[in-house]
C-alpha cells in the first residue's frame, strides 16, 4: 500500500529545478556565449550538453564553491563550441544564480507546505548563491534547515549529501528517514540518490526538464498541485 504524504514529517527540497526555474536561468545567462555560434543548439541540446559538463566538473572538483564551479563549467562549453576564453564572461556566468527566477507557484505552495512539514534545502549550490534566491521563496523563515553543497563538500547525486542531511534532520527534528520525503525535479540528482538510501519521494516534473530516471511513489505537475493534494488529503 502507497505511503500517505501526510504520513511524512519532513520535505527535503532540490531547489535549482524544482523552486527555481535553473533551465531558463541557464540557458539566458549563457546567451553572450551562444549568440557568438553561426549555427545554435537548440534549449534542449544545449540544455543536455550542459548538465553533462556540469556533471562532470562537479565530480573533479567536489569542493568547489557553485558560483566558481559555474565560470569552469562555462569555460568547459566555450572549448567545446570552440569559442576563445572569457574571464569576464565566465566569472558573469559564475555569478547568474541571482538572476535566476523561481517558478510561479513556488513560494506559495512552501507557505502551504509549511504548514504540515520541517522544510529542508539539499541543494548543489553554495550558500552566498542561495542567499540570493531566497527572498523569491518567502525569505527567511520559509525553511528549517538550509545544506549546501559548499556545507557538505561534495556534489549531489553522492549519497554523502543525503546522509548528511538524515543526520541533521534527526538531531534537529527527531524524524527518522522513514518519514522524509525527498521532493525533487531532478530524478538523477535526487530521487535516485533517495531511493539508494531507503526514502520515498515526491517528483515535481516541471514541464521541459531533462534530468535522467528513476522511480518515485509521487508525482506532480508544479509544487503548488503537491500543496493542493497534502490540503485535500487533510482535509478528507
Amino acid at each position: 500500500m502507497a505511503p500517505a504524504l501526510l504520513d511524512q514529517k519532513v520535505l527535503v527540497f532540490d531547489v535549482y529545478g524544482t523552486l527555481i526555474d535553473w533551465e531558463t536561468g541557464i540557458y539566458t545567462a549563457a546567451q553572450p556565449l551562444l549568440s557568438q555560434l553561426s549555427s545554435p543548439p537548440s534549449r534542449e541540446e544545449f540544455l543536455r550538453t550542459y548538465v553533462h559538463q556540469e556533471h562532470l566538473q562537479e565530480g573533479s572538483t567536489p569542493g568547489l564553491r557553485y558560483s566558481s564551479l559555474l565560470a569552469h563549467v562555462y569555460n568547459r562549453l566555450a572549448s567545446l563550441y570552440q569559442l576563445p576564453p572569457s574571464p569576464e564572461s565566465a566569472t558573469a556566468f559564475g555569478n547568474s544564480v541571482a538572476d535566476w527566477p523561481a517558478f510561479p507557484d513556488s513560494a506559495a505552495a512552501l507557505a502551504e507546505l509549511k504548514k504540515y512539514y520541517k522544510l529542508v534545502v539539499l541543494s548543489n549550490v553554495d550558500r552566498a548563491s542561495f542567499a540570493t534566491s531566497l527572498p523569491k521563496l518567502g525569505g527567511e523563515g520559509t525553511f528549517d534547515l538550509i545544506l549546501t553543497a559548499e556545507d557538505i563538500g561534495s556534489y549531489k547525486p553522492d549519497l554523502r549529501n543525503f546522509e548528511c542531511a538524515l543526520k541533521e534532520i534527526g538531531e534537529k527534528f527527531g524524524v527518522g528517514k522513514h518519514q522524509v520525503c525527498s521532493t525533487a525535479q531532478s530524478l538523477f540528482h535526487d530521487h535516485a540518490p533517495a531511493k539508494k538510501l531507503g526514502l520515498v519521494s515526491s517528483w515535481i516534473d516541471r514541464e521541459g526538464a531533462y534530468m535522467g530516471d528513476a522511480s518515485y511513489e509521487w508525482r506532480f505537475a508544479t509544487l503548488g498541485d503537491m500543496a493542493a493534494a497534502v490540503k485535500q488529503e487533510k482535509e478528507a
